[in-house]
């Protein structure tokens, strides 16, 4: 039987929000954020929580803000049933280490995804809480024109597609909503499948060329349809390979 790999985006997929932008609205600094963003769109939110520890925030008062993340109870499901039909949950994120795996410890979900790869985080001395890049800032940069300098989402499905045991097929889900999802879109391939969110920057990326896309497409734009279109899609790959 095929091993079928689920591989989630975090905001706006996982979550229907932003978690840096939760915790800089939460914590009051909307303002600042922006001002930051416009010219420093990478290093904005360690100024951030570097500000917040100059007011006396910790780690932990993040943490706490974290667990008022809402998470639709269908996707809680999805993934919890996807996990169960024996699905290799992953997460490919450009949040953070420690944003996600709050957010999923709150939510009882840590334990289902056995990677995630996301931006690196650290607890410092005294509660300061600091994000890295994933991609190492002193080594050549990656070349992909298509992501961030500081996480190319399509080298690390790369590198999962790699990693699988040389004697499984395997058949990827791909599910996520912005722009920097569309590399690793590009790289899904026949008898693969990509979920973008409807009306978001992934799904009209899409869209406009079509044939560039090898895997099969199925939209979604809610809990109760990602839950849906998800399972359908996991049965139909289970019923193909037997």
């Amino acid at each position: 039987m095929a091993r079928i790999v689920v591989i989630f985006d975090f905001d706006r997929t996982i979550i229907d929000g932003d978690s840096d932008k939760w915790v800089v609205t939460e914590m009051g600094l909307t303002q600042l954020f922006h001002q930051l963003y416009s010219t420093l769109p990478w290093t904005a939110l360690d100024r951030m929580l570097k500000e917040l520890h100059s007011q006396g925030k910790t780690a932990e008062d993040v943490a706490e803000c974290l667990k008022r993340v809402y998470m639709d109870p269908r996707i809680i499901a999805a993934i919890k049933l996807a996990h169960s039909l024996g699905c290799d949950l992953k997460i490919v994120s450009d949040a953070n280490q420690f944003f996600i795996e709050k957010i999923l410890e709150h939510h009882g979900l840590l334990g289902f995804f056995s990677e995630i790869n996301t931006n690196s985080s650290l607890v410092a001395e005294e509660g300061r809480l600091m994000v890295f890049p994933y991609h190492d800032p002193t080594l050549p940069p990656h070349g992909c024109n298509l992501c961030p300098s500081n996480l190319c989402k399509g080298l690390v499905l790369d590198r999962i597609r790699a990693s699988a045991p040389d004697n499984r097929t395997q058949k990827f889900i791909y599910l996520g909503d912005g722009g920097g999802d569309y590399c690793p879109t590009l790289k899904l391939q026949d008898g693969d499948y990509v979920m973008p969110r409807k009306n978001y920057p992934l799904w009209r990326r899409i869209c406009r060329n079509p044939v560039l896309v090898k895997a099969e497409v199925h939209e979604w734009s809610n809990g109760n349809e990602l839950e849906r279109v998800l399972i359908q899609l996991i049965n139909k790959i289970h019923r193909s390979a037997s």
